[in-house]
Order: C-alpha cells, then sequence, then structure tokens
C-alpha cells in the first residue's frame, strides 16, 4: 500500500455518517433549551415575587409583562428541550 491507496475496510471521511453528527447536535441544543428554560421559569418566579410586581397586581389584578413573558418564553423552551431530548432518545442512527 502506498500513500494514496486507501484501505477499503477502514472508515474515512467520505464513509462518516453525517446524521450521527445532526443527532449530537440536536440534543445539544436540546438540553440547551432545556436548561435555558428552567433558568427563564426560575427568574420569572423571582420577579413575580417582586416588589414592582406586587404593584402591578395591586393595581391591575396581573403581574408585570416581564413576568409573564419570563414564565412562557420559559415553559416553551423547557418543553421544546424535553421534547427534543426524549426524542432523541427514541431515533436509532
Amino acid at each position: 500500500m502506498g500513500l494514496g491507496s486507501r484501505n477499503p475496510d477502514r472508515p474515512g471521511p467520505d464513509r462518516i455518517n453525517p446524521l450521527a453528527h445532526a443527532h449530537s447536535m440536536n440534543k445539544g441544543l436540546s438540553l440547551a433549551l432545556l436548561v435555558g428554560g428552567a433558568i427563564l421559569i426560575s427568574y420569572g418566579i423571582c420577579a413575580s415575587d417582586s416588589i414592582g410586581s406586587g404593584f402591578s397586581r395591586l393595581f391591575t389584578g396581573a403581574p408585570t409583562d416581564k413576568t409573564i413573558w419570563l414564565l412562557l418564553g420559559g415553559i416553551l423552551a423547557a418543553g421544546v428541550g424535553l421534547m427534543g431530548m426524549l426524542r432523541g432518545a427514541k431515533s436509532n442512527f
């Protein structure tokens, strides 16, 4: 075997499964969304206990817009992340 010859049994760059790389990227993105969603939910809960949110509830009967957006964004991100993690666990490459 010379420098230019290849062993057909040895996986080379043209034999790498591109779906395996995409799967690991999706799993990492799902994990990041799950963690980010949990952080946003925690900030939303802290914001709902703030003085500003208390005054908003006193006068309007509802928490501040910031609190609502933090909670909704966190729930959405965590839900998408969790679904991605569960979907990734079921697929075999």
